[in-house]
């Protein structure tokens, strides 16, 4: 069972790492790609993994781990991904209250550019929670290779 941990927790790794350094890099120049949330989805479905191999371990005859660290870098990434779903969901509701709109009614009241601008603000926040969600479950991801010496 090590070697399949090692395996998935790599692979893990490498995808949210590279999600969350292009999120990275797209908050940082204020851009956008569509293309960017096939990674998000794919680094939510690695958290979905580490948890399901968690599930595989607990089941397992005879691979219990040695330290529970194992546990929470396994289960912690679907609980992140979680939370940073809903951080994204809020983005959009704070950028509309801090310029005093109420919904997508009043934004189609502005301007282009203005309505443009409002966009960008959120995709932006958007991105960003989501680059730092893929960085974090690819540190618990990697600390589960670090870990799995134990198991």
């Amino acid at each position: 069972m090590a070697g399949v941990a090692l395996v998935v927790s790599l692979v893990v790794s490498a995808v949210a790492l590279v999600t969350g350094a292009w999120g990275a890099w797209l908050w940082q120049r204020l851009e956008a790609d569509p293309r960017y949330w096939i990674g998000v989805r794919a680094t939510q479905a690695g958290a979905l993994l580490l948890t399901l191999l968690a599930g595989a371990v607990w089941l397992a005859p005879d691979s219990e781990p040695d330290n529970w660290l194992f546990w929470l870098y396994a289960l912690l990434p679907l609980a992140v991904s979680l939370v940073a779903e809903q951080l994204r969901i809020v983005a959009a509701e704070q950028v509309l209250e801090r310029r005093g709109l109420e919904g997508a009614a009043d934004v189609r009241g502005l301007d282009e550019p203005a309505q443009r601008a409002i966009v960008r603000e959120i995709v932006r926040r958007e991105v960003g929670v989501m680059a730092a969600a893929a960085l974090v479950i690819a540190f618990l991801a990697l600390r589960i290779v670090a870990e799995r010496g134990g198991l």
